[in-house]
């Protein structure tokens, strides 16, 4: 092999390896951030907060004097934010539930994927050379 392939060769499998690094970390700390949202949004202590806060938006629009059906239905909006949110997050596993070891599992499949493609498009660039 040449001088040349062989310094490239090199470069790619360093990049590589550095894709790995930040994907194994990414691995570990994505899942953890999401476990952490996820109890911050739908934990008891979660719930009783938007209830409060629902409550105090609710009254401050009475208070302002508007009436009844609107604070009402702006209450409702206000609290649809909190539930799309939610939906958000459970969406982000799809079909399954959103487990700490399932996102790192999927986010492995996904990154293992990944590198094989790149490494095709190498290989067949390399042909192509």
């Amino acid at each position: 092999m040449s001088e040349g392939k062989e310094k490239k060769k090199k470069e790619w499998e360093g990049d590589v390896e550095e894709i790995r690094e930040v994907f194994g970390a990414l691995s570990t700390e994505v899942p953890a951030l999401i476990k952490g949202i996820l109890e911050s949004v739908f934990s008891e202590k979660a719930g009783a907060d938007m209830g409060k806060a629902a409550a105090a938006f609710y009254k401050q629009l009475k208070e302002a004097g508007m009436p009844e059906e609107t604070a009402i239905k702006m209450t409702e909006k206000y609290l649809s934010v909190f539930t799309s949110l939610g939906d958000v997050m459970k969406g982000l596993g799809g079909e399954r539930s959103l487990k700490g070891e399932d996102i790192g599992e999927e986010i492995s499949r996904k990154v293992k994927e990944k590198l094989a493609e790149k490494h095709t498009e190498k290989s067949e660039d390399k042909e192509k050379d």
